[in-house]
């Protein structure tokens, strides 16, 4: 586009047109609906959702399953707070999230006017980059930054605009920011890394979501079946590797697949490809501490700040998952030719799998009246349809899916990741649904999670037709939290307990989606392949068992302590000897 005349709303506007924005997430303000007025007429559909949250992550589920960068957008001051949990969710997801927060008019800031607020100190940890539009004739130049950052530092940047800045004219050109291209890292570092691999007894690769994100799956699977190098999924990442090939042993980390923790203890050298090794993904689980200590590991990111942050690592190469996956592969055939494939190692894949499948099906196959969570996930996952895309939200149930999904390409486990702000879910699944909407997309959430987000976003998905599939685990407690009070604190229940919750497929059916209440493991199977042949939003109420016999370990055992209380009035409290 020429240079031409035109409002700064205009300017906005016709940048995000430029940047390829199809859809704007948030709810209605005075603040910006100067550019509001403007969306329909340019082609951008506007999705009102019930909470600024839920816009967020809905942006950012989107973002997510497209790998381009989405917008949500807020009324000033209250409404731009709501962001802000959303927004650090996006930050460690690497999501590229543009949030554009209105804000009081220059002439009011620092009078203490209606919903005035100081927003960007808020979203300073949140974000990879944020700016305040300091002139109206500035407006098309700073959102395209804001939209170049988001792609080049892979996470949510943040626009902020004074409301009076979107009124009055300027002269100025629409143009959309460059892709940012990454190499395969600094070939010294590529041979070295090929002759580690190449030289390793049990060589494995750590699959980030890097490699989702990167769509660098091509690369990685020809680089492992190469090597013949097991493939272990990072935490909550299950969808970096196919779980039907010959290499893949599953996810490590909470509530993950022991092929794959045990896999990767006998790793004399690891390829952390596309992950940056988040210390809870590697915590001891199962009773087993798994990460291999002695090992080699090779880091590879995008982001320099993340390469040997959380242990100490042999190489980290900033480079590309994919750029990087096939320069090391072409440097590994120059020093091995013609490698043939490890026949003990993948019998060795395959002994671990059916080990670890055979227990996770004995812990599966429960047959009491009321639901085993692990029995209802386990008919749950066999009748997902192949190539559904999956939202998980935070909590113990929605945490022993970890041991369950099972995806067949990159973009499709969408979670909440180290952030594990409870409500995700919903929020992002709608988001998934709108960039995906051929895929069948279910999110997944205990009850107490849903309360907090999905129960009133129902009521967006209704108005704006998106056919998500909500799981509800009704169990009626905060599972991981009670699972706290019951090892640490004596069965002392504070806060934890649910038992007037309503019943989520009733309150779906008069806000107008599909509901239906199951309670009968046999009947899991029929009910989601019916919801997935609705043409409306479905929520399926699943009540299932909790308490103590049922509930995961702890998240966080190397947290926390048993009490000791010093104080007269308290001193009945304290843990008794056992």
């Amino acid at each position: 586009m020429a240079v031409k005349k035109m409002t700064p709303s205009e300017a906005l506007v016709e940048t995000m047109v430029a940047e390829g924005v199809e859809n704007v997430f948030g709810i209605v303000g005075s603040a910006y609906m100067d550019a509001l007025d403007l969306f329909p007429a340019a082609g951008i559909r506007f999705i009102s959702v019930a909470h600024e949250q839920a816009a967020c992550h809905a942006a950012d589920g989107l973002a997510r399953v497209t790998g381009k960068p989405q917008v949500c957008i807020a009324q000033n001051g209250p409404g731009a707070a709501n962001f802000v949990s959303a927004m650090t969710a996006a930050m460690w997801a690497h999501s590229p999230v543009v949030a554009i927060t209105p804000e009081t008019g220059t002439k009011g800031i620092g009078t203490g006017g209606f919903q005035e607020l100081d927003q960007m100190p808020m979203f300073e940890r949140s974000v990879k980059y944020g700016v305040r539009v300091n002139r109206p004739d500035r407006m098309s130049e700073l959102a395209r930054r804001a939209f170049y950052m988001a792609k080049a530092e892979c996470g949510p940047t943040q626009l902020n605009i004074p409301r009076d800045f979107f009124y009055g004219d300027c002269t100025d050109e629409i143009y959309p920011t460059q892709d940012v291209l990454r190499g395969p890292g600094a070939m010294s570092q590529v041979k070295e890394a090929a002759k580690l691999l190449a030289g390793a007894k049990y060589p494995v690769i750590l699959a980030g979501g890097g490699v989702s994100m990167g769509d660098a799956l091509k690369e990685t699977k020809a680089l492992a079946e190469y090597l013949t190098a097991p493939v272990v999924n990072s935490y909550l990442h299950n969808d970096s590797f196919p779980a039907g090939h010959a290499l893949s042993v599953g996810p490590i980390g909470y509530c993950g697949s022991k092929a794959a923790m045990r896999t990767i203890k006998k790793a004399d050298v690891v390829l952390a490809l596309g992950c940056r090794l988040g210390p809870f993904g590697t915590l001891p689980q199962y009773d087993m501490t798994y990460w291999p200590a002695k090992a080699k590991v090779i880091q590879v990111d995008i982001d320099h700040k993340v390469l040997g942050i959380s242990m100490r690592v042999e190489q980290g190469i900033l480079a590309d998952s994919k750029e990087f996956a096939a320069a090391v592969l072409a440097e590994i055939k120059m020093i091995k030719k013609g490698l043939k494939p490890n026949a003990r190692r993948l019998a060795d894949v395959a002994a671990e799998n059916k080990r670890w499948d055979a227990e996770l099906e004995k812990w599966s196959t429960s047959k009491n009246e009321l639901m085993h969570p692990r029995r209802l996930l386990r008919e749950l996952s066999l009748a997902m349809p192949k190539g559904s895309i999956v939202a998980t939200d935070i909590g113990n149930t929605s945490s022993m899916c970890n041991s369950y999904l099972k995806f067949t390409d990159v973009r499709q486990h969408i979670s909440a990741l180290s952030w594990g702000n409870c409500g995700f879910a919903y929020g992002a699944a709608m988001g998934c649904k709108i960039g995906k909407p051929k895929s069948p997309v279910f999110a997944l959430q205990g009850d107490g999670a849903y309360g907090i987000s999905g129960l009133s976003e129902v009521m967006t998905a209704v108005r704006e037709d998106i056919p998500v599939i909500a799981v509800v685990f009704q169990n009626y407690e905060w599972g991981a939290e009670k699972k706290n009070q019951i090892d640490f604190y004596d069965n002392r229940f504070v806060g934890a307990n649910l038992r007037e919750n309503p019943s989520y497929a009733k309150l779906a059916e008069d806000m107008g989606a599909v509901g239906y209440k199951v309670e009968d493991y046999t009947q899991v199977q029929d009910i989601v392949r019916e919801a997935v042949k609705a043409k409306a939003p479905v929520v399926i109420e699943a009540v299932i068992q909790g308490g103590e016999e049922v509930l995961a370990e702890p998240f966080r055992r190397d947290a926390l302590a048993m009490p000791v209380r010093h104080l007269p009035k308290y001193k009945h409290l304290n843990a008794k000897k056992k």
